[in-house]
């Protein structure tokens, strides 16, 4: 059985097509014994045993590896540092998803713009900036995630502003590795993982920022106090 005839057969039975066997299974008898279960899984799962403290610092390590702004605060300074980076920005308005908590902008001087289903992109364009939680991080690739939950909002508003503040809970937010992610992410859901600021080098390798979503990526560590 050829690598093509294994996908066509996926594609049939997981189509419930008549004759494809194991209609919706995805996976036939036959098709198993041909060794897709008997590919070995013995990668790790984690490259190394951590603390939360050190998986906190080598998220922030990676995260500034890929030319994101990373700061550290706790829950009392998260408002008062939220507003210096806006007032540092200059920015005027803040692009807010409809779950942010309040409390988060007390104190910032950036008129808050709601994220509106009838908002163009022109619109989204013109803020400054926008703010927003996340649904978790990865500490071994410097990744954050963010699957559209309430404190996020849209995919959209975390695309088109050109600077972007993402605020991130350790160690509650945090794992270690992509497979733990994974298993605590619902894939029906729009997730977007960002790894720094958008970026390309496909012309002679030279880095260009900006090019599908936000030039400037802070990521704001809420350390949570110890127990």
């Amino acid at each position: 059985m050829s690598g093509r005839d294994r996908v066509l057969g996926r594609i049939r039975r997981a189509l419930g097509e008549p004759g494809a066997g194991g209609a919706g299974t995805g996976r036939a008898p036959v098709e198993a014994a041909a060794g897709e279960d008997g590919i070995p899984r013995d990668y790790l799962r984690v490259h190394g045993d951590r603390t939360p403290a050190e998986s906190a610092d080598l998220l922030a390590a990676h995260l500034r590896e890929y030319r994101a702004k990373v700061h550290r605060t706790d829950e009392d300074g998260l408002a008062p540092l939220l507003a210096r980076l806006l007032a540092a920005r200059g920015a005027r308005t803040v692009l807010v998803p409809p779950g942010l908590p309040p409390s988060w902008l007390d104190g910032a001087q950036a008129v808050r713009v709601e994220d509106r289903a009838d908002s163009t992109p022109y619109a989204l364009d013109a803020v400054d900036s926008v703010v927003t939680g996340c649904a978790l991080a990865v500490a071994e690739t410097g990744t954050i995630v963010l699957d559209g939950g309430p404190d996020q909002g849209r995919r959209r508003i975390t695309l088109i502003p050109d600077h972007h503040i993402c605020v991130v809970r350790v160690p509650g937010q945090l794992v270690d590795s992509v497979p733990q992610a994974l298993e605590r992410l619902d894939p029906t859901r729009p997730l977007t993982w960002i790894s720094g600021p958008s970026a390309t080098s496909d012309i002679e390798l030279d880095r260009v920022e900006g090019v599908h979503g936000p030039r400037t990526l802070e990521v704001v560590l809420i350390d949570a106090p110890a127990q």
